[in-house]
């Protein structure tokens, strides 16, 4: 039997500048566009270069997109929220406490607390996307 794919997804992480937007990109890349995917954060964060840096290396953009928080989003109703930090799946439980919503933590490294050379905090970002990437894909793949 084939698992049913969400309706709509929400990456949420601390202060959605790279985690949950690096995911939301590469979702939005990987599932099909009848998904709808967005990404928040607990509180407000600026945007991030290096973000910027390992998305355009797949060739993705966030465009003019701004990190916004979980009380900025248009419309609070997923099927399935995804956390990326430990406070951020705090909240999505506490938010979600009388919702019948699905709840996953993906624990992901912070790469913002990566010091030394641009090329050794650019790996620390690289390897966030691919572990972002790779459970994506295990996530939402179709069974076999």
């Amino acid at each position: 039997m084939l698992a049913a794919l969400p309706h709509s997804i929400l990456f949420v992480c601390g202060m959605n500048a790279v985690r949950s937007p690096m995911a939301e990109q590469l979702a939005r890349r990987m599932l099909p566009a009848t998904t709808f995917v967005a990404s928040a954060g607990v509180r407000s964060g600026e945007r991030d270069p290096f973000v910027d840096a390992v998305l355009a290396e797949e060739g993705l953009s966030l465009g003019e997109r701004q990190p916004r928080t979980l009380d900025e989003l248009e419309d609070d109703y997923f099927d399935l929220i995804v956390t990326l930090a430990p406070e951020a799946h705090h909240a999505a439980l506490e938010l979600t406490r009388s919702l019948a919503v699905e709840v996953e933590y993906w624990p992901m490294p912070d790469p913002t607390d990566t010091g030394g050379t641009r090329e050794h905090i650019m790996a620390a970002y690289r390897d966030v996307r691919e572990r972002l990437k790779a459970r994506i894909a295990k996530r939402f793949a179709p069974p076999e």
